[in-house]
């Protein structure tokens, strides 16, 4: 066995249509064999038969924000905050995260207006100097209700980093704030606004939807077309939603808040995501469609994090372990292969020669998964 060489053996393999216990090597960042059996090759690596699956890809999460600001008006440094961020990833066994930045953002005193720059910039400079444990690539969360967002999103449609872009409209009744009374009280605990401070909010946020939404959305939608990158809806509740992301050639439907809406996505080919801790906590914190009805009717396709990393892995096992859920090999997809593919990532997302070594070694301890080893493209890094 070689320098460049790894041998992982007696782990259980989670392979596209079924699990085996078996064996991996892993050599020049690459999978080069994966075998029944267990093997007797000296320097083999005995993982005792815990659960070897790809390294998780995650297209949605906003947690590189939370340490650029970890709390209201405190801005961290930038390059400790995306190192922390990216330690992170690590340990919840993300080896591809799209770090969703916001392009425009309801509240106009945001952080997210003066660190968009600052976010965008650091990453790419943790990817350019070798720093990042993982592979990052960028997503923009576009809010085309705020009048600057078309011009903000041309600014940065260049990166080499970015792979995905989502189109959101967050103004109050309808799609994620279908009820107003559920999006005054996200608003008002938020950012702590008397009645009459809420109205003038909603009126406003009303009145940008109305001016900007449909240019921008059509506008963005092109561009991204033009530049073939990956275009998400967010949100989408009707049916009439779920035509119009799919005219605009969406790929992925961010959490859809209604069944109505999920069933449409699948039936276009688009792929339905849901927010992994939907799953864990047993549903939507806004009181929109549960993932779980969605996984009894086949129709969820990929895991997001979304504002919590650990509950990617979570989700994943608790969805293969509902009682209408996947087998544990589609259960993994949901969070591997298929959120690859999606994107367009053909290197990665299964345990199959030739493809990219990232890997996730996980034990599980009281029914709950627990991450023993992390490698990204062969390296370990966790």
């Amino acid at each position: 066995m070689s320098a460049q060489e790894q041998i992982l053996t007696h782990a259980t393999l989670v392979l596209d249509d079924e699990t085996i216990d078996g064996t991996l090597v892993i050599r020049d960042g690459r999978i080069a064999a994966v075998d029944q059996g267990v093997s007797q090759a000296s320097g083999a690596i005995d993982c005792g038969g815990d659960i070897l699956l790809p390294g998780l890809v995650e297209l949605h999460t906003d947690n590189m924000e939370k340490y650029f600001q970890p709390r209201p008006k405190v801005e961290w440094p930038s390059l400790q905050a995306a190192l922390a961020h990216d330690a992170q990833m690590a340990a919840s066994g993300i080896t591809t995260v799209f770090d969703a930045v916001s392009v425009g953002d309801v509240d106009e005193q945001s952080m997210r207006h003066g660190a968009l720059d600052e976010m965008c910039q650091t990453l790419s400079r943790i990817v350019h100097d070798g720093l990042a444990r993982v592979d990052h690539r960028l997503h923009l969360r576009c809010e085309v209700s705020h009048p600057n967002t078309l011009a903000r999103f041309d600014a940065l449609a260049s990166s080499p980093l970015l792979g995905l872009v989502s189109l959101m409209d967050h103004a109050p009744g309808q799609r994620q704030f279908a009820s107003l009374e559920a999006y005054r009280v996200y608003y008002q605990g938020k950012y702590g606004l008397d009645d009459a401070a809420m109205e003038a909010f909603m009126k406003a946020q009303l009145d940008n939807s109305e001016r900007y939404s449909a240019m921008q959305r059509r506008a963005i939608a092109a561009a991204c077309r033009e530049r073939s990158l990956a275009l998400a809806s967010h949100d989408d509740a009707t049916v009439e939603h779920v035509a119009e992301s799919f005219e605009y050639g969406t790929r992925v439907a961010e959490f859809p808040t209604t069944r109505e809406a999920a069933e449409a996505s699948h039936r276009a080919g688009m792929a339905v995501m849901m927010g992994a801790p939907n799953v864990v906590r047993g549903g939507s914190h806004s009181g929109n469609i549960a993932a779980a009805e969605l996984v009894e009717q086949g129709v969820l396709d990929i895991l997001s994090s979304d504002y919590y990393p650990a509950a990617l892995l979570d989700a994943v096992f608790k969805v293969a372990a509902m009682e209408t859920g996947y087998a544990l090999p589609r259960a993994v997809a949901t969070a591997t292969r298929l959120p690859a593919e999606a994107v367009g990532l053909e290197d990665r997302g299964r345990l199959v020669p030739g493809l990219r070594a990232d890997l996730l070694r996980v034990r599980v301890i009281d029914d709950h998964p627990v991450v023993q080893r992390v490698w990204s493209a062969g390296k370990q890094v966790h």
